[in-house]
């Protein structure tokens, strides 16, 4: 487990910021601690500096997951986000979609949201804006990115994309061999 070169934390931050814009300082700077991003087997993991210190005395072939798994880099070097980090990025959200009831089994069997299943979608949402998909009911359900602006998804065909899937809870399930 080592920290993050300058290259990695720049990936690993940019693709937060899709999500939750400047809120990131307020997930290393909490209230409760400072907390820390470290690499551990091309995964990326976010704990607090206290559980870091107890962490270091693992040896490091028995260490499986030291914290919350935010994603992992791919063999080109490019961080991918981990439905493990919802429950980190769902309180920062700057963009959101409400997906209807009908619609929220379709996005967690890994579907992309078609206008017909959009229930809301945050004002002055960009296209290719990392948003987080939430249902009717305000419960996080996984994120994903613009496919359509909010002016566009007011004009669209029924049956067309507005938010392309990248991750959902329902990736438990479907997973759970390879999520740590």
């Amino acid at each position: 487990m080592r920290p993050l070169t300058e290259a990695e934390t720049r990936a690993v931050f940019e693709k937060l910021g899709k999500y939750i814009g400047e809120n990131i300082q307020l997930l290393v700077d909490r209230p409760d601690g400072t907390y820390c991003f470290r690499l551990h087997r091309d995964r990326v993991y976010y704990l607090s500096e206290k559980l870091l210190k107890l962490a270091a005395s693992v040896p490091r072939d028995s260490l499986v997951a030291p914290g919350t798994c935010f994603g992992k880099f791919t063999k080109s070097q490019k961080f991918r986000l981990s439905v493990t980090a919802l429950d980190f990025l769902a309180p920062y959200a700057k963009y959101k979609v409400w997906v209807k009831p009908g619609s929220e089994q379709s996005f967690l069997y890994g579907n992309h949201v078609l206008k017909s299943g959009l229930g809301r979608i945050t004002e002055n949402t960009a296209q290719y804006q990392g948003v987080v998909v939430y249902s009717m009911a305000d419960v996080p359900l996984g994120f994903g990115v613009a496919a359509k602006s909010t002016q566009e998804c007011r004009k669209v065909d029924p049956l067309a994309i507005v938010v392309f899937h990248q991750a959902d809870v329902g990736e438990y399930v479907r997973n759970e061999d390879t999520l740590t």
